[in-house]
């Protein structure tokens, strides 16, 4: 009995690792080509650490496995997981002052509008899923744009220096300049198609051993993918958010935000009603809106005021730990 339980856990954590993996290396190696556009700082967090492809990725997969209260779970857990852990731990071990524009404050709060509004019959049709996938082109026309207009946190003077001394040593290395060009390009490719691969082979496994642990432990599909697996899945938030706080640079940990948040409202709610229509319970209304709006005001507020202390921190971890006992409570 052990083991036949065992066995699902230990597929969808092989699974939910390989996706992580995977995502990452493709951002990784796509961002380099991104890196070279020379835009600034802010806009590639938002973009590159913002859009979140492992739980896009998941949660297509539990669409199209047959899964869609998982899927639809992991939306609004992944997102309570940025706001009350990610950000709440940032505030508890490192108390940071930032003063973020005012102009990514609004953005962020008026993001979920268009999720609540076609939420409101209780179903995100194919259609509604299409208009928010849309939807999340021009929210990142406008951080491009208000970017654009600033003139500063472009791409860091360090940053720039590291990638022209590690241009300059791959051109040290060889004597044939274009021909390791050429097999660095083609290395590139390959890793890219071999991240595709994992991506695939990683979410079936995860969605396999989701269904075989809800039957198992007879879990509620919504609150499973809302708590375990976007926990699981979003492990490295804590790092993208908490580790730029860290060195002193918390305009990266709120780009990780702002990008999150614009990201998860409108693309990755969206792609998962492409795939699968949803129809949302009376407990996405209790449990999972409210929670979403008070963490999201709450964090929003902090930012205004240009403080995250540990006071902060912790009522956002609060918020967190509630989140999950209400996704529990009979």
């Amino acid at each position: 009995m052990v083991v036949s339980t065992l066995i699902p856990v230990v597929v969808f954590l092989v699974g939910i690792g390989l996706v992580v993996w995977s995502v990452e290396e493709f951002v990784e190696h796509v961002a380099e080509a991104a890196v070279d556009l020379g835009v600034s700082t802010f806009l590639l967090t938002v973009v590159l650490a913002g859009t979140d492809l492992e739980n896009a990725v998941l949660g297509v997969a539990a669409a199209a496995g047959d899964l869609p209260d998982v899927a639809l779970g992991t939306v609004f857990g992944e997102a309570l997981f940025i706001l009350g852990a990610a950000v709440g731990l940032a505030g508890v071990l490192v108390p940071f002052e930032e003063s973020t524009p005012r102009e990514y404050l609004a953005l962020t709060a008026l993001s979920p509008a268009l999720l609540a509004l076609l939420s409101v019959d209780g179903r995100l049709s194919r259609l509604d899923g299409a208009v928010l996938l849309v939807a999340f082109a021009p929210l990142l026309w406008v951080v491009y744009r208000l970017e654009s207009s600033r003139s500063t946190r472009f791409l860091e003077a360090e940053d720039a220096e590291e990638i022209e001394d590690e241009a300059a040593a791959d051109g040290d290395d060889s004597g044939d300049g274009d021909a390791e060009e050429d097999e660095r390009e083609l290395a590139e490719i390959g890793v890219v198609l071999l991240a595709i691969v994992g991506m695939t082979a990683g979410s079936e496994l995860a969605v396999m051993g989701a269904r075989d642990i809800l039957d198992a432990f007879d879990l509620v599909g919504l609150a499973f993918g809302a708590t375990v697996m976007s926990f699981i899945a979003s492990l490295e938030e804590l790092l993208l958010t908490v580790e730029p706080v860290r060195d002193g640079r918390p305009a990266v940990g709120i780009g990780n935000v702002v990008g999150s948040m614009l990201f998860f409202v409108t693309a990755n709610a969206g792609v998962v009603a492409v795939v699968r229509p949803l129809d949302l319970s009376a407990t996405v209304f209790a449990v999972h809106w409210p929670f979403f709006l008070v963490a999201l005001a709450l964090v929003l507020a902090f930012l205004f005021r240009g403080v995250v202390g540990r006071a902060e921190g912790a009522l956002l971890l609060a918020v967190y730990a509630g989140y999950w006992v209400a996704n529990y409570l009979p």
